[in-house]
């Protein structure tokens, strides 16, 4: 496989229609994770459970990705995935891997929160981390455990939690936080020195419910592409297939975007 900049694009995938009603967006989506992907030009995907949807087992949905390059699965869902605060995925995706080589690894979205009356800021303690990752990187190809780290929560003492995973996307929840965008990832570089990650990027303002603005979502793409040329990311993944064919600015420009830089070679 040649070492595009393509082949380090990832588009973020729920179910067809997962965020219709919400978020003000202007109108209903019918967009599959994979055509998603066909639709943005990108040959990786992270498919993630929202609202607890899709239920395991998902072989329809892996049998649909054989095209892709890589997959990532999620083993705990967004926050409002109620069924993997008892219960991650893990074990659906390890009897998966076996059957689809694509799969690289997993992910845990929406891992931190604020610290609760106990005092914990996760949704698995370090063992069960610990044990996860061992079970993944004994699985038949070697599988990576990836999180989701947001910047307004950089502040929480995660690093010993991030010290068993394998890799961290790196998202900024406000589109006015962007403007900070190189310090708040120098201050995850500095927390997570030798981990592998990947930069997260809105194509909508879930915060507002409104349009990224444009020059927003432009500079994080410049900043995303600059890093991954010095090797400081790995990847850049834009959220989600579920609303590329609302025809959003920002979805429109990012596309044109990846098909002029996408045959870029990489060292």
């Amino acid at each position: 496989m040649e070492n595009t900049v393509r082949n380090h694009f990832w588009i973020w995938g729920h179910e067809a229609g997962s965020h219709n009603g919400l978020w003000n967006l202007p109108g209903k989506s019918r967009m599959t994770p994979l055509e998603g992907a066909y639709y943005l030009g990108v040959p990786n995907v992270i498919m993630v459970v929202f609202r607890n949807q899709p239920e395991p087992p998902f072989d329809r949905h892996a049998i649909a990705f054989r095209p892709l390059n890589q997959v990532i699965w999620s083993i705990v869902g967004d926050s409002s995935s109620t069924r993997n605060n008892q219960n991650t995925d893990l074990d659906e995706i390890l009897r998966l891997a076996p059957k689809f080589p694509n799969i690289s690894g997993v992910i845990m979205d929406d891992f931190f929160h604020e610290p609760d009356a106990m005092g914990e800021i996760s949704r698995l303690s370090i063992p069960v981390l610990r044990s996860t990752r061992a079970q993944l990187h004994a699985a038949a190809h070697p599988l990576g455990l990836w999180t989701v780290v947001y910047q307004y929560g950089l502040a929480l003492p995660q690093k010993d939690y991030l010290d068993e995973c394998d890799g961290v996307t790196f998202w900024t929840w406000k589109p006015e936080h962007l403007l900070g965008l190189e310090h708040n990832f120098s201050r995850l570089e500095a927390l997570i020195p030798g981990k592998r990650k990947m930069l997260g990027i809105y194509l909508w303002d879930y915060d507002q419910g409104k349009p990224m603005p444009l020059e927003l979502l432009k500079n994080q793409c410049y900043s995303g592409l600059q890093w991954l040329r010095e090797g400081r990311v790995e990847g850049l993944i834009f959220l989600a297939s579920c609303i590329c064919d609302l025809e959003i600015e920002t979805v429109e420009w990012t596309r044109q975007w990846i098909a002029e830089v996408g045959e870029e070679r990489l060292r």
